[in-house]
């Protein structure tokens, strides 16, 4: 095959598997072993990085060298502390994808450098571009990221061969994540209709619950608090995974730890029931995710004709119960959950090589993107609405344009910012990119086209265009998790975009007219704020910040008087700042 090959790759929480499709069918790839990699990273006791099964069995006597469930930082700026050095979650999870990798090319006996790596469906796309930052640092160009309740659909498709069409309800529950997705199967089309979940829901969450409950245990029969003991809280983690998987096959476990303190050894029975009535909470939650991904396919309960259970954690039987319990059948078990990801990710892999394996996949956005405008009501001026320009559950790929115009005469420039969520108002959405776009003092009235495109792994770009001047956006995200405070910086230049920078004045297409323009001094004190607050210090930046927003909450009620009395006050201090 002159082909590069393509490899597909599940990168989760707990486990990681890497897939490759031979004569058409997927394989797991297996070394000597059962293809489950434990997505594990350490440092062993010559200072070397290890990854797998031997970091994890370190991981009860060494916690402070090793790192778990790293997919859950994934698309956060920060740094994770293992032995003496420090590491991004990309760096974490590259060295898990370079195993994997290397595991490839042992077993296929050639190179290998391009690779589909599936996600949860609601991964931002932070945590998306994240997941290719790795894939890259590993050395692996990521050809596609697909989400892993679509992966498991093509696993299930390419072995049900067939024109009938069947609508399946996809339960993916990892260790780290959960997801729910309603997908259409027919005529080799594999359509994903409606996606929802939680990207903080999963079986470390369980875990969690138990290592809770043994805390107690022990602080009730020894009068022994070990939560700040870190090589103990690693034992009783240890402790709490093993019972949760026991409890999947018996009604029954015994939880035992010799040497918990000196003279002290830990000896519990945890019944299923007691865990179950632990993890209510978490299972309710999911449920309420099955009726709104059913709500936003369109369908009913009845509609269903498969249930596939995808993830480790999906194995527990209170699961399996209420998901009957809700549509009236039993969840299929004809796939593997812990496998069915990662061969479903080997099937989008040879599609990409050009192999004719399994149907075709159609995929949607599970969020909601748009930008943050200014608009008059019969309230008067709001600064922070709402403008979707991509809606959740839309097929992808898609592209879309809205158009804009500016508020105010000379304004420099437009701070456009990319948010991600359902509500109206844009500050109660996720804030995931800022755009500094350069107008030269533009007239007010000027009209900016803001296009977004959404690609097919959920990376999302954005192109803005004065149509005067053919001006188009150089754009740099802002870091706002860098920021000392993001969530003051974010509601600063909220503020001041509201007026100041682009706004939806009145319906698209409609420029606003110029009565409830802001007085052109008063555009001009806030501008030459903007320009200095670069180079004031941290005390006179707060209270630059502060009087900026006061300046906007008195126009936005219109009380133009109020707002210059603001404005002499802060030209006083501009005045002394060089």
């Amino acid at each position: 095959m002159n082909t590069p090959p393509i490899i597909g790759i599940d990168l989760g929480t707990t486990n990681s598997e890497v897939a490759f499709v031979h004569e058409t069918r997927p394989e797991i790839l297996r070394d000597g072993d059962d293809g489950i990699l434990p997505s594990c990273v350490g440092v062993d006791d010559d200072g070397r990085l290890i990854v797998g099964t031997t970091a994890r069995n370190q991981a009860v006597a060494y916690p402070e060298r090793t790192v778990l469930s790293v997919k859950r930082e994934m698309g956060k700026e920060k740094e994770i502390p293992l032995a003496e050095k420090r590491y991004t979650p990309q760096e974490i999870s590259a060295l898990i994808l370079k195993e994997l990798k290397e595991k490839a090319e042992k077993i296929m006996g050639r190179g290998v450098g391009h690779a589909v790596i599936t996600v949860p469906a609601y991964f931002t796309d932070a945590q998306r571009q994240a997941t290719k930052e790795a894939g890259a640092i590993a050395g692996l160009e990521v050809v596609r990221i697909i989400n892993e309740p679509t992966a498991a659909a093509l696993a299930y498709e390419g072995s049900h061969a067939g024109d009938e069409r069947r609508t399946i309800l996809v339960y993916d529950l990892g260790g780290g994540t959960f997801d729910v997705s309603i997908v259409q199967i027919e005529d080799r089309v594999v359509e994903v209709l409606a996606s929802t979940g939680d990207n903080r829901l999963g079986g470390d969450d369980f875990d969690e619950r138990i290592i809770q409950w043994l805390v107690r245990e022990l602080k009730q029969q020894h009068h022994l608090d070990v939560t700040e003991n870190r090589a103990v809280m690693a034992r009783l983690k240890s402790c709490a995974e093993k019972a949760k998987v026991e409890l999947s096959q018996a009604a029954t476990t015994r939880i035992e730890a010799d040497h918990i303190a000196e003279d002290i050894h830990l000896s519990v029975a945890l019944t299923r029931e007691a865990f179950e009535g632990m993890i209510r909470e978490e299972i309710d939650r999911t449920m309420q995710s099955v009726t709104k991904a059913l709500q936003d396919a369109g369908i009913t309960p009845g509609d269903i004709d498969r249930i596939l259970l995808v993830g480790g954690s999906s194995r527990i039987p209170m699961i399996s119960n209420m998901l009957k319990d809700k549509l009236k059948i039993d969840p299929s078990k004809e796939i593997d959950p812990d496998l069915c990801v990662a061969l479903g990710a080997g099937i989008q892999a040879a599609r990409e090589m050009g192999i004719d394996t399994s149907g075709v996949l159609i995929d949607i956005t599970p969020y909601t993107f748009g930008t943050s405008a200014a608009e008059f009501n019969d309230e008067g001026l709001d600064p922070h609405v709402f403008v979707p320009l991509i809606k959740r559950n839309t097929k992808l790929p898609v592209s879309h344009t809205e158009t804009f115009y500016t508020m105010v005469d000379n304004q420099d420039l437009a701070l456009i910012q990319v948010f991600q969520g359902e509500e109206s108002n844009a500050l109660d959405n996720i804030l995931i990119g800022s755009y500094r776009f350069d107008l030269s003092n533009s007239e007010a009235g000027s009209m900016i086209t803001l296009k977004y495109d959404l690609d097919l792994n959920g990376i999302l770009k954005l192109e803005a265009v004065e149509k005067e001047t053919g001006r188009t956006l150089n754009a740099v995200i802002d870091n706002v998790f860098a920021c000392e405070d993001p969530d003051r910086v974010r509601t600063s230049q909220e503020k001041i975009n509201g007026f100041s920078s682009m706004g939806a004045a009145a319906k698209p297409g409609k420029a606003h007219s110029g009565e409830d323009t802001i007085p052109p001094d008063i555009t001009d004190t806030l501008t030459l704020a903007r320009e200095k607050l670069d180079v004031a210090s941290k005390e006179d930046q707060d209270e630059i910040i502060d009087l900026m927003e006061e300046i906007t909450d008195a126009v936005e009620d219109k009380n133009f008087e109020k707002a210059r009395i603001i404005c002499d006050e802060l030209e006083d201090l501009l005045f002394y700042i060089d």
